[in-house]
């Protein structure tokens, strides 16, 4: 017999007890004694039997359960999960992830019937990078990477701003002028303060802004490599590419390779995230670090606030990013 096909009727048969009984010990009620209870609850680990999820929650009102919906299982949600992981540990609550692995045709769409997926199933729910601005759930929310400012969600990030100034002064630093950008998903708040911090830095250092340096690559490799090959193919090309994530600095990279540049002397590149992959591409590449896992833990202590006091109010989290040197960046040296 399966851990799946044990039922409670199974279980009272091996303790000897009645059904009634079993259910009074799972449930907690009195009516049992110890020494009684404390043979099923031995059966019950013994058999691994595990009451229905479902079922528990509506008798309960909870089922010490939270959710986290992400589009994909990709190299930001991983590390997001693992740091989500860590914090739920000794909690008592269970981590379910709700994913269509990137095969969904309409995102919004699949975000709302997750949603109402998980509000059946869980005490609350994790919301990554969404895309619809209209996010409700009947259950506790905490929603990271929005894209709207609001005061009536729970939201975790990291100080875009700030990581877009010090990845483009970094360059400017280094002598570069002629400085590409690709910016990140347009309906996302990180892509466009990710975006600011790139013009802010260019004005603060006496540059100005030139639309044609700026290409949109939404995040995915996939844009990203289209919009590299744009780039470079410019005249006079740029002599550095900030990219708005590690995804599309990493093709940036590959896709100059495939032009015949050498990195980095023909070309610097600066990334976003500092995900594991920054560190092992060639040349490893220079990245504003935001602290991913530390993201995925304050969504879910975000979460368990809400869970226990629904009527507080919910917060705004902003956590520091900070500048990692590696090999993809050098400085600018002019042809004579």
């Amino acid at each position: 017999m399966t851990d799946s096909q044990i039922t409670i009727v199974d279980v009272a048969a091996a303790a000897g007890v009645s059904v009634a009984t079993v259910s009074k010990v799972i449930n907690d009620r009195y009516g049992v004694a110890e020494k009684t209870s404390a043979r099923v609850r031995a059966v019950i680990d013994e058999l691994g039997y595990t009451s229905s999820l479902v079922a528990q929650s509506l008798r309960s009102r909870r089922s010490n359960v939270i959710g986290i919906l992400v589009s994909d299982i990709e190299s930001f949600n991983a590390e997001l999960l693992k740091g989500a992981a860590r914090a739920i540990r000794g909690t008592g609550y269970d981590l379910v992830v709700f994913s269509d692995c990137g095969q969904r045709e309409d995102q919004m769409g699949w975000e709302r019937r997750s949603l109402a997926r998980v509000s059946a199933l869980t005490d609350g729910a994790i919301l990554v990078t969404p895309s619809g601005i209209d996010v409700t759930s009947s259950a506790p929310i905490v929603v990271v990477d929005h894209n709207v400012q609001s005061a009536t969600l729970a939201t975790v990030d990291s100080d875009n701003l700030s990581g877009a100034i010090t990845a483009t002064e970094h360059l400017i630093r280094l002598g570069h002028r002629r400085i590409g950008f690709l910016a990140g998903r347009p309906d996302l708040e990180s892509a466009r303060l990710r975006e600011q911090g790139y013009r802010h830095a260019l004005n603060a250092a006496g540059i100005a802004f030139d639309a044609n340096l700026v290409r949109v690559g939404s995040y995915q490799p996939e844009a990203a490599r289209e919009a590299t090959r744009d780039l470079l193919a410019r005249e006079p090309r740029p002599t550095a590419i900030f990219a708005a994530n590690d995804a599309s600095a990493i093709e940036t990279l590959a896709v100059a390779r495939d032009l015949g540049l050498t990195l980095p002397d023909d070309l610097s590149v600066v990334g976003f995230d500092n995900v594991p992959e920054s560190a092992l591409c060639e040349p490893a590449l220079t990245t504003v670090e935001q602290p991913i896992q530390r993201m995925g833990e304050e969504a879910v202590r975000l979460l368990l606030a809400l869970i226990d006091d629904p009527t507080s109010l919910p917060a705004q989290v902003v956590l520091p990013t900070r500048l990692v040197e590696r090999a993809s960046c050098r400085a600018l040296v002019e042809s004579a």
